[in-house]
């Protein structure tokens, strides 16, 4: 996970080097970071870090093309938010990127604003995944230093159950139960009942790998 204040970087892959560095000048213009490549083989090919920020990706592109591309960058652990460009577009091509998880689909020549609440829109959902797989993250690590019978107390716990019944349910004495509860809520830092619950909901889903 790249540090929290660590700049965005806006991903452009285009073949066209005119638009390229046209976006390039826009975006340092507005003291944002950009990192040009004229192909995905370029782009796959490059030193790439996991940085925040987004990705501006066109249709047409040489070898493989912007919209097979995005269909892969999951399997290729690749999760930037992605805008689509072209200047070729068509409903069908928009609901296929849409469909896809595009944050926005802009027929070029595209609207300098436009562009940038859409960079704006992916960058912040960008942070936000991040943030959230984070929290995530504390929280499986949190539950793996766990014992498994402090794990059974849990489960039993966020189904509801008084101490007495998850006595009677593991075949323990009470006092071996607020003993295991005590230690639980402890390790996984749980305020209350209610907070152990949404940790255990979130715990169904794991982080988002990068």
């Amino acid at each position: 996970m790249p540090p929290e204040h660590e700049s965005p970087v806006i991903v452009v892959i285009d073949d066209d080097r005119g638009a390229r560095d046209s976006l390039a000048n826009l975006f340092a213009s507005i003291g944002l970071k950009s990192e040009l490549f004229g192909s995905v083989q370029d782009f796959l090919a490059s030193n790439r870090r996991d940085t925040p920020g987004c990705m501006l990706l066109d249709v047409r592109l040489p070898g493989k093309s912007g919209l097979e591309f995005q269909r892969e960058m999951q399997d290729k652990n690749i999760y930037m938010p992605v805008i689509i460009m072209t200047g070729h577009g068509d409903i069908p091509m928009t609901v296929r990127a849409m469909k896809a998880g595009a944050i926005e689909f802009l027929t070029k020549p595209i609207h300098e604003q436009l562009l940038l609440d859409a960079i704006q829109a992916a960058v912040a959902r960008d942070a936000a995944q991040r943030r959230y797989n984070e929290e995530i993250g504390q929280i499986v690590s949190a539950y793996e230093q766990l014992s498994l019978r402090e794990r059974q107390v849990m489960a039993l716990v966020v189904d509801g159950l008084m101490n007495k019944q998850i006595a009677a349910e593991l075949q323990l004495s009470e006092v071996t139960v607020k003993v295991h509860r005590g230690r639980l809520m402890h390790k996984m830092k749980a305020i209350s009942v209610a907070d152990l619950v949404k940790m255990s909901e979130k715990l169904q889903r794991r982080p988002v790998k990068r």
